[in-house]
């Protein structure tokens, strides 16, 4: 889902709920007069919506599990290598010290090397993750306000500024 879809489903929200803001109030009352019909017609869009979001959000742990295993298998087959460079070099008696000093340096790069991309990796995807639980909890923060309102939890404080 990209991130025109869920601006959608944010607007949608924000159309139903400016659709209540904009309904026209019953006297002396905090309630107020919405054509159900649109009302509903909107918020089902925006409820249909969200299982592509979150689709979307397990398609991001999906990828970054794979992103790890690769990462993984990269570091595995670096490491492999790195062995057979050594059991090479032991293989030739007069460069067994050099052999041994090298196999450590290729082993701390390869370790260096799997640690920056896991760093990396795990960054990028917990700013993905971050973003996307900042737009669910906008989106939620919404829904919230406009149930409440449709509910009109907010009549005694809405009262008590009249007296």
């Amino acid at each position: 889902m990209d991130s025109q879809q869920v601006m959608t489903v944010i607007e949608r929200i924000q159309s139903a709920i400016t659709t209540v803001e904009d309904a026209r109030g019953v006297p002396l009352s905090a309630s107020c007069v919405v054509h159900r019909g649109e009302l509903l017609e909107v918020l089902d869009q925006a409820r249909e919506a969200f299982p592509a979001d979150l689709a979307h959000a397990q398609e991001i742990i999906a990828t970054r599990e794979i992103i790890l295993e690769e990462a993984r298998l990269s570091a595995d087959q670096l490491i492999g290598h790195a062995r057979e460079e050594v059991a090479t070099m032991i293989e030739q008696t007069e460069i067994v010290a050099a052999a041994r000093k090298e196999a450590r340096r290729i082993l701390d790069e390869v370790d260096e090397e799997a640690r920056k991309e896991r760093e990396e990796i795990e960054a990028y995807i917990d700013s993905r993750l971050a973003t996307l639980e900042v737009i669910l909890n906008k989106t939620l923060d919404a829904v919230s306000r406009g149930r409440d309102k449709l509910q009109g939890i907010g009549e005694k404080h809405d009262l008590s500024d009249l007296a």
